[in-house]
């Protein structure tokens, strides 16, 4: 499923995928997959781009069952 909170929030302040990726310290190509959806990001990558943007585990990356149907 894609991940358009993060692109959302990423956008929001202004940030290239270039940008947020330098500042947690993965490839701008991860980024890119989890905002696409294909790839799942580690705990630690979740919490580390959640402090780059601001943002809660839950606002960025906690999907409801009823989002997903």
């Amino acid at each position: 499923m894609k991940n358009l909170r993060l692109k959302a929030a990423r956008a929001g302040m202004d940030l290239s995928q270039d940008d947020l990726a330098k500042a947690v310290g993965v490839s701008r190509q991860t980024i890119s997959s989890i905002e696409k959806g294909d790839y799942n990001p580690t705990i630690n990558l979740c919490i580390s781009i959640c402090r780059v943007l601001g943002k809660t585990l839950d606002e960025l990356f906690w999907t409801e069952e009823s989002e997903g149907e």
